[in-house]
């Protein structure tokens, strides 16, 4: 399997293409409008067609690239089902698989962060987007977050997941890449509370800033980003 993690530093976002073999099909998680020459770079030199593009959640911090990759290459675009996008090609739900070439991604539902959240498993690898993060966890305090919910996203589907099992974030803001489960379950420090009241009682008190430009964003993606041009 070849899997490519290419990072913008603007939004801190991590975007993942991964294709099982040269001259077949991939599949994109989270693409970031701003790097979509970037990504059309990798998939050529990969020599690897782009079948399927997916966001974790309608994002508020980048604009997505779903809608211009959709139109490059005739791919589908994958959200959950609660999305709140107007164009995506199919909406998946809990315990659904997607298929490119030999590849099989199991869809779990990890609401909290925002009401459409949703985790892409792959063979020994999730792709947690900003439900999990590396000694973190994403704010739960706008579009229908809620630290209860991703309690339980976390503690009750995550973590159940192999201890050996890879995360791959949808963001890191100090330089880390890649964890393990067992990693975040030893060591996250969100994650060392006895029950779901203690971990709201963390959420609820971060106080973090709104996200620069939200609004514009948010009604960006809810279009998947197909008239917006970069900045």
């Amino acid at each position: 399997m070849q899997l490519r993690q290419i990072f913008d530093a603007k939004s801190c976002t991590y975007t993942y293409i991964i294709a099982n073999r040269v001259g077949g099909e991939a599949l994109i998680i989270d693409p970031v409008f701003e790097k979509l020459d970037h990504f059309v770079r990798v998939l050529r030199e990969l020599d690897v067609k782009l079948a399927l593009a997916i966001d974790t959640h309608l994002h508020a911090d980048h604009v997505t690239g779903l809608g211009k990759l959709s139109k490059l290459y005739n791919c589908a675009t994958v959200m959950g089902e609660r999305a709140a996008v107007e164009a995506v090609s199919l909406k998946v739900k809990e315990g659904e698989t997607l298929k490119v070439d030999n590849l099989r991604v199991e869809v779990i539902y990890t609401p909290g962060h925002t009401e459409d959240s949703c985790s892409f498993r792959l063979n020994d690898c999730v792709f947690t987007g900003d439900t999990l993060l590396i000694r973190g966890t994403g704010r739960t305090d706008f579009q229908a977050g809620c630290p209860y919910q991703q309690y339980d996203s976390i503690f009750n589907k995550l973590l159940k997941l192999p201890g050996h099992t890879l995360v791959y974030p949808g963001h890191d803001y100090k330089g880390d890449t890649v964890s393990t489960i067992a990693e975040e379950q030893a060591f996250n420090p969100r994650l060392q509370v006895s029950c779901s009241t203690d971990y709201a009682n963390i959420m609820n008190n971060l106080n973090l800033a709104t996200p620069k430009m939200m609004d514009i964003v948010i009604s960006q993606n809810r279009k998947m980003g197909v008239d917006y041009e970069a900045r």
